[in-house]
């Protein structure tokens, strides 16, 4: 009995420091995981931005013919309704004169 004991004592003993150590590894990998992933994704945006800025004007001269007769309906909205408004009166309220 004292021999069973001391072997499932043993196995334990075994399983608690193996999870332990593998509870150590998978703090220190996900930290590591977590640092390339920060790098990573600064190195994206970067590049990205990058990529952004050669790409758009690119992509803006290709979509003027596309965009042109929109920016005119846009215009032509924006006139009607200015053309709608009231002129602002302006009522100008004389100062306290003195008599």
């Amino acid at each position: 009995m004292i021999v069973l004991t001391a072997l499932v004592m043993l196995v334990v003993s075994f399983w608690v420091v193996f999870a332990l150590i593998g509870a150590v590894l998978k703090l220190v990998f996900g930290i590591i995981g977590g640092v390339f992933s920060i790098v990573g994704s600064i190195l994206g945006v970067a590049f990205g931005g990058l990529a952004l800025l050669i790409a758009g004007p690119i992509v803006a001269v290709a979509m003027l013919p596309l965009l042109v007769p929109v920016l005119l309906v846009a215009l032509v909205v924006w006139l009607i309704a200015r053309s709608a408004r009231r002129p602002q009166v302006v009522v100008m309220q004389p100062n306290n004169v003195a008599h």
